[in-house]
């Protein structure tokens, strides 16, 4: 019972009710016309001929009796003949108003099914346009009221949580320049220190250098709703000067790096090759010593796909709707290593959710992993 739907429920909870109430006045019915018919047949015993049939039934024969000025009644056969009509009549009745319930509650269940329409539709970036009408049936006002009011508080969190974010990378750029050019200057300006001194030195300035970065990344991510969309940008050229920009990381790994197909959009320039450039940098980053990556670009009538495959070691299962999620790493050494903070595809999927695409692990095995981006090739007119 629990797996059916709403409108399933009320049908069959109304045919019960219906066949039980037509059950019993069916009986009833039967109980006063079989004891309607055994009167008449009772009178009939002292005016004319009656004949007792098998099973003790009273009839009036009319062949051997005359009529008179009044009526000639006969009343065989009918007790049977009156049960058999009324337990059709109530079948009939209870397959009729199943029928009429399931569709007329399908209508009645109509503004419900819109409220669940509008509610698949919310996303992070549209939370302030979902707001649902209030002028509905009574029954919804009080749920449509209470959603909206919810909508609005999450989209006040999430601003909050945003302008945090930017505020805190902002407070902690400053200090992060200062150190690394205090160590910069400390070390160009005691080149002979002890080796313990030397290693200490550099594990300060690696790691201030992965501040740097992670802070930029979440000024990047605070600051990406305030970014114009309404660039030109050919996919192509752009894949050309990611690879260039690769060059020095894809030599010392020994990546082959390919791209295939051309597409237009209309967008952030800067975002989207961002995007495109942290999809490619993973992909050499986590490959195999003398792999490859392959960029593809699909272009289609409304939207463009863009496949970025490479020959790792792949993604488990598991971990594949979660490597979106900011600060999440598969393997936190090899992380680590490469200076990873966990946000390069968090950032992905924000640029592609804000151009209103979205992005996927298309396929992955121990061959390598293909991840899927599909943006529109137009922007919306919203902001």
């Amino acid at each position: 019972m629990k797996r059916l739907s709403l409108q399933w429920r009320i049908t069959l909870m109304t045919v019960l009710l219906i066949g039980v109430t037509c059950v019993i006045m069916n009986l009833l019915l039967c109980s006063s016309g079989v004891y309607y018919m055994d009167t008449i047949a009772d009178s009939l015993q002292g005016g004319g001929t009656v004949i007792l049939n098998e099973g003790g039934t009273a009839s009036f024969d009319p062949q051997r009796v005359a009529p008179d000025e009044e009526l000639t009644i006969v009343v065989d056969g009918a007790q049977g003949r009156f049960r058999t009509t009324n337990w059709y009549i109530t079948a009939a009745v209870m397959l009729l108003s199943g029928v009429l319930t399931y569709f007329v509650s399908g209508r009645a269940l109509k503004p419900l099914r819109s409220f669940a329409s509008q509610v698949e539709q919310v996303q992070l970036n549209n939370l302030a346009d979902m707001r649902i009408d209030e002028d509905v049936i009574p029954e919804f006002r009080q749920l449509s009221r209470s959603f909206n009011q919810m909508l609005e508080r999450l989209n006040n969190a999430f601003a909050a949580q945003r302008q945090f974010t930017g505020n805190a990378a902002h407070e902690l750029r400053t200090p992060l320049t200062l150190m690394q050019a205090q160590l910069d200057l400390f070390s160009s300006e005691h080149p002979d220190v002890p080796p313990e001194i030397a290693e200490f030195l550099a594990l300060l300035r690696e790691q201030t250098e992965r501040l740097t970065r992670l802070t930029k990344t979440l000024l990047e991510m605070s600051n990406l709703r305030q970014v114009a969309r309404n660039e030109r940008i050919q996919l192509a050229p752009m894949i050309e000067e990611i690879f260039t920009d690769l060059a020095p990381l894809v030599e010392k790994r020994g990546i082959t790096l390919e791209a295939d197909g051309d597409g237009v959009m209309t967008g952030s320039d800067a975002l989207i090759y961002r995007l495109i450039f942290n999809l490619t940098e993973n992909a050499v980053k986590y490959n195999r010593p003398g792999g490859s990556v392959r960029v593809c670009v699909t272009q289609e009538t409304e939207k463009l796909l863009i496949r970025v495959s490479d020959t790792g070691c792949g993604i488990p299962e598991k971990y594949q709707q979660s490597i979106f999620q900011p600060f999440f790493r598969v393997d936190k050494s090899r992380s680590r290593e490469y200076g990873g903070a966990g946000l390069g595809l968090s950032l992905v999927w924000e640029i592609a959710d804000l151009h209103g695409g979205s992005v996927w692990v298309e396929e992955s095995s121990d061959k390598g992993t293909t991840i899927a981006v599909e943006l529109p090739t137009q922007q919306s007119t919203k902001p």
